[in-house]
């Protein structure tokens, strides 16, 4: 009966150190996947952030405002409306007149947008497969669905981030 707590505490601390050590290889992965995506499409005239903005244009059957594609992306609306002014500064997209709402026009690839994301996409391929030699299309799912599981429950536990962080503030101001 004594070693039940115990117990519970060991596998908190573990859970604790796992998750901790799983965030800083997000932050590392992350990192490196902006690095190399920029040497990868730099010569095309992207950079991560525009692939991944052309990324979402691209996936919806109809061109959205930047409002919705900052969603879509999980950005904040200010980053993607920089990304997208100089896009189309450097004709990759362009944008449309909103029928539901005059001041957000709606953002679509212009041909040379498109032949960039083409171009870029297919790079995507080639690296995916020296990335990926060796393993298994079963345990890169599992890394995904794990990824999701966690997004999830990071956006929903938004709400007590503020709780959170009022509680530790006080405890540590006493």
């Amino acid at each position: 009966m004594g070693t039940a707590p115990r117990e519970a505490v060991t596998d908190t601390h573990h859970l604790r150190r796992a998750w901790s050590g799983l965030v800083v290889e997000m932050f590392r992965l992350n990192g490196d996947l902006i690095e190399g995506g920029d040497a990868l499409v730099q010569d095309l005239g992207l950079t991560s952030a525009r692939w991944q903005v052309l990324g979402a244009v691209a996936l919806s059957p109809v061109p959205l405002p930047v409002a919705h594609i900052a969603r879509n992306m999980g950005l904040a609306r200010q980053s993607v409306q920089r990304v997208v002014d100089d896009m189309r500064d450097d004709g990759l997209v362009r944008t449309e007149p909103n029928p539901h709402h005059r001041r957000a026009p709606l953002v679509a690839m212009t041909p040379r947008g498109e032949a960039a994301y083409e171009q870029a996409m297919a790079r995507k391929d080639i690296w995916a497969d020296v990335l990926t030699e060796g393993m298994s299309a079963e345990a890169i799912e599992a890394a995904s669905t794990l990824l999701r599981t966690l997004q999830q429950r990071i956006g929903a536990s938004h709400g007590h981030i503020a709780s959170i962080a009022t509680s530790t503030r006080k405890e540590t101001q006493e």
